[in-house]
């Protein structure tokens, strides 16, 4: 652990405490539909896509009308990208001559990415045409992401309306979030992205021929082994800064390439490696300012940032100490030396970035549901390793994807909010609204949905051949890969621990569905939750109400969202990194 290190991580959050201000207002302007610096331009391109769309703009919806049409928008959305998979090679924009996607990994894809979550059981430059990459994975990640941000809105609206059911258009909210948020802001990040070498072509993978050819020995499936002299060596170009911009700031994650934002073509500088993570907290950490703006209530909205912030340092301080402190078996070159490995544990990280941008990466990237790397988790230490997966578990809620990170930190003020009327004796209040039974019960069921899914796959993978056949590694350090890929999963991330072979029929189709629970399962609980609230009156605060705008508060809070994350995991995550920690300062590595 050094002082640079340090440096980089408290700038990072004070730039994302810079720009939650402006950000927020700026998103309660546009979903409050206030006049905005881009409204002469985009304003009569709005009207012409509601024209085209047969969208009656004026109209608003019911929480049960808005979850169809976000439930229909999304199906459609999969089938297609299932479909573009499945013909690419008979599309234009494929200079590889790239086959088809198989049929399992196709529909794997296809609700991955439906789901802003991204996961990828495959190398992106070897298995999708620069088509599919555009007019699918890109389509879709401005698409999901755009879904989650209107959720959010649409909660906050519940939050802030009384006696109504009607919670917004979600037609007009998904358009005015691509036209007025996600788009402009890309376009310009894809141009900076561009400017650091970040690439953006066409072109079909050139080759270059090897100063020190080698040779490669592999044992094929009928046992035979075949020894290949590799003399050149392709290089993977594309259409990459326009998805880069979009994969982070709409929290989606995934990647152009295998190595995802370890590769120098997705992320060649220490300022891009800046960029791309300022711009995955960016809306999480403005949809804060936005809560308390649009609610009345400012200083909750700064309240909710400070239990983000917290928690985000307490994982990012944990996994710089572990990959700081190295591995304990592991010496110099001397091995009577007392330094552990000189410079921490360097394993799966780029030497551009280090021990303190890899940590800081993992904690941004899955604190946020975005699951983009620059480092690979396989290769963390145990407790290093343990805060990704911890991150996921506990609801990524710090600061959260874009939208869902905040629906999901609401979910767990409520519960929270609960609490402390349990413990005062009177029905809990929050910002002028009673919490009822039905609230709490859609509450737990949204926190449920995602331990079940998690734990029951998990479960299951462990113990039938077709799960434990894709481990790559024994013991304990297994079970964290299997339960890495359905947290990831479920929780809508979509980075891994890497060692699991995941493009396999039942991975495939497992993770697919644990993605679907997930996403799909959690939102109509808080799109009811939305609707309850927005039907209720508003009570006027006494000496009994407990203030949501405090230090008390965000403690309550934050106690909530760790209580409840440990009781549900921490049986497996004794298992898994917890063990393998204990045995690996007992001598002995997995």
């Amino acid at each position: 652990m050094t002082a640079s290190g340090w440096f980089q991580i408290a700038l990072y959050l004070l730039v994302i405490f810079l720009i939650a201000k402006p950000v927020g207002i700026f998103l309660a302007r546009v979903f409050n539909r206030e006049k905005t610096f881009l409204d002469p331009f985009l304003r009569p391109v709005e009207k012409l896509v509601y024209r085209l769309c047969g969208v009656d703009e004026t109209r608003e919806m019911r929480w049960t009308e808005y979850a169809v049409a976000m439930l229909l928008f999304s199906g459609v959305s999969m089938a297609l990208l299932y479909l573009i998979e499945r013909t690419q090679k008979w599309l234009p924009l494929d200079p590889q001559k790239l086959p088809n996607v198989p049929p399992f990994l196709a529909f794997g894809t296809a609700a991955s990415f439906t789901t802003n979550t991204n996961w990828q059981a495959y190398g992106g430059e070897t298995t999708m045409s620069y088509l599919t990459q555009m007019a699918g994975l890109a389509y879709h990640n401005f698409a999901s992401a755009a879904v989650g941000i209107v959720l959010a809105i649409v909660l906050i609206r519940g939050i802030a309306r009384k006696e109504t059911d009607k919670l917004g258009n979600f037609w007009v909210d998904v358009t005015r979030c691509l036209l007025w948020v996600l788009l402009p802001v890309c376009f310009v990040a894809a141009l900076v992205l561009v400017s650091q070498g970040v690439i953006q072509n066409f072109h079909p993978y050139p080759s270059a021929q090897l100063i020190s050819p080698h040779s490669v020995q592999a044992t094929g499936a009928n046992g035979k082994t075949t020894i290949r002299k590799i003399t050149e060596q392709v290089i993977p170009e594309g259409p990459v800064a326009s998805q880069e911009a979009i994969k982070e700031f709409g929290t989606n994650g995934g990647g152009f390439f295998n190595a995802n934002s370890a590769h120098p073509f997705e992320n060649p500088t220490p300022f891009s490696n800046l960029l791309e993570m300022v711009l995955i907290f960016a809306i999480p950490s403005g949809l804060t300012y936005t809560l308390g703006r649009m609610t009345g209530s400012q200083r909750h909205g700064w309240a909710v940032w400070a239990a983000m912030a917290f928690l985000f340092l307490a994982a990012v301080t944990t996994a710089y100490w572990a990959e700081s402190q190295g591995n304990p078996l592991f010496h110099g070159v001397d091995q009577k030396a007392s330094a552990i490995q000189p410079g921490g544990n360097m394993e799966g990280k780029e030497v551009r970035f280090g021990d303190a941008d890899s940590v800081l990466f993992a904690a941004v990237t899955t604190d946020a549901s975005c699951g983009a790397v620059n480092s690979m988790f396989d290769s963390y230490t145990p407790l290093g390793g343990m805060v990704p997966l911890v991150n996921i578990m506990l609801g990524e809620v710090v600061f959260g994807g874009v939208g869902a990170g905040l629906y999901g930190m609401l979910v767990f003020v409520i519960l929270a909010v609960f609490i402390a009327g349990l413990m005062v004796g009177r029905t809990p209040e929050y910002l002028g609204k009673k919490i009822e039974s039905y609230d709490v019960k859609m509450a737990m069921l949204a926190v449920l949905i995602l331990t079940f899914t998690i734990l029951g796959f998990s479960a299951i993978s462990v113990v039938e051949p077709f799960g434990t056949a894709s481990i790559s590694n024994p013991g304990p350090h297994g079970l964290t890969q299997v339960l890495y890929a359905y947290t990831s999963s479920a929780g809508n991330n979509g980075s891994a621990f890497a060692g699991l072979e995941a493009n396999t029929p039942w991975y495939n189709t497992s993770t697919a569905v644990a993605q679907l629970l997930g996403r799909f399962f959690m939102i109509i609980p808080i799109l009811a939750i939305a609707g309850s609230l927005a039907s209720k009156k508003i009570v006027p605060e006494s000496s009994g109400t407990f203030p949501v705008t405090g230090a008390l508060f965000s403690t309550l809070l934050v106690s909530t969202i760790v209580i409840v994350g440990a009781l549900t995991f921490f049986p497996a995550l004794s298992l898994g990194p917890i063990l393998e920690h204990l045995m690996m300062l007992a001598g002995k590595m997995f």
